[in-house]
């Protein structure tokens, strides 16, 4: 199969950055992907709470979801909106950050709401408390696809290597990473963290990135790390599309995750034990 990464530098504009990551993925379609995958909140990158209470839409209103369903419908091809950021009926008027999975009949195939929420200090000017905004998710999702199955993560999960082992042992052979990493955690760790859950698993990830500088119309502009990656079973990247905005594809031998499986079964080997003292 071929897979495409999309990488984009979106802005707090749901309405231009659906316009972009259409041509994008028409783009993907004209060089033969069959699976067209996006970053982490596509739809609008914005540090305003204001400015997305302002521009973010219920699900079923968000256009950049009505686009890809078209254009996958169009094409006959899959599409893994990485994230959407939408509004929820949250008491406390939070969002959802949610992946969808597409099939080529246009209709939604998996919904996953990101998890594990983004809460750190990278440094003394860099904070992020995406639990402030966002309300987490409380099901690990795996879809079937002709493909095989693939398990759906978000970003920041990617550091609990626990949800990728269940994904991998309830029959994931991709994994689907979609990001907006910080430059400073996405220099010293991105690729490792990738590469290790590729291996641990014996499954092929996908992480398609938002990259460089997003300037806001209202508030402080966040920069991302971009370089999104495509790692095989075995540990090796495949592919990596640097910092620049565009479409990267990459051809995967999808036999390639039994042959890791089979030369380190890691996946059958648990264990039960006893808990630290």
């Amino acid at each position: 199969m071929r897979a495409a990464l999309l990488q984009l530098t979106a802005s707090d504009d749901p309405a231009r950055n659906t316009e972009v990551l259409r041509r994008m993925v028409r783009d993907a379609v004209a060089q033969g992907a069959d699976l067209v995958c996006t970053p982490e909140v596509s739809n609008c990158v914005s540090a305003s709470r204001a400015r997305q209470r302002a521009v973010l839409t219920r699900e079923a209103d968000d256009p950049m979801r009505a686009m890809m369903r078209d254009e996958a419908a169009r094409a006959g091809v899959w599409m893994a909106l990485g994230s959407i950021a939408v509004k929820t009926g949250d008491p406390q008027g939070r969002f959802a950050n949610r992946s969808l999975l597409i099939g080529p009949d246009g209709e939604i195939h998996a919904r996953y709401d990101k998890i594990h929420m983004f809460d750190v200090a990278v440094s003394e000017t860099e904070t992020y408390r995406e639990s402030a905004g966002f309300r987490p998710g409380d099901r690990a999702v795996l879809a079937k696809t002709p493909f095989g199955g693939i398990g759906l993560s978000i970003c920041y999960d990617v550091r609990f290597a626990h949800l990728y082992r269940d994904l991998a042992q309830a029959g994931a052979g991709i994994l689907l990473v979609p990001s907006a990493f910080s430059p400073v955690t996405g220099a010293a760790h991105w690729q490792t963290l990738l590469r290790a859950r590729a291996i641990e698993t014996g499954c092929f990830v996908l992480a398609a990135a938002q990259t460089g500088r997003h300037d806001a119309a209202k508030g402080r502009a966040r920069e991302t790390h971009g370089h999104s990656l495509a790692v095989d079973p075995w540990g090796t990247v495949l592919a990596d599309a640097g910092t620049a905005p565009g479409v990267t594809c990459v051809d995967l031998d999808l036999d390639a995750v039994a042959q890791a499986r089979q030369r380190v079964p890691s996946l059958t080997h648990d264990r039960p034990y006893d808990g630290p003292t």
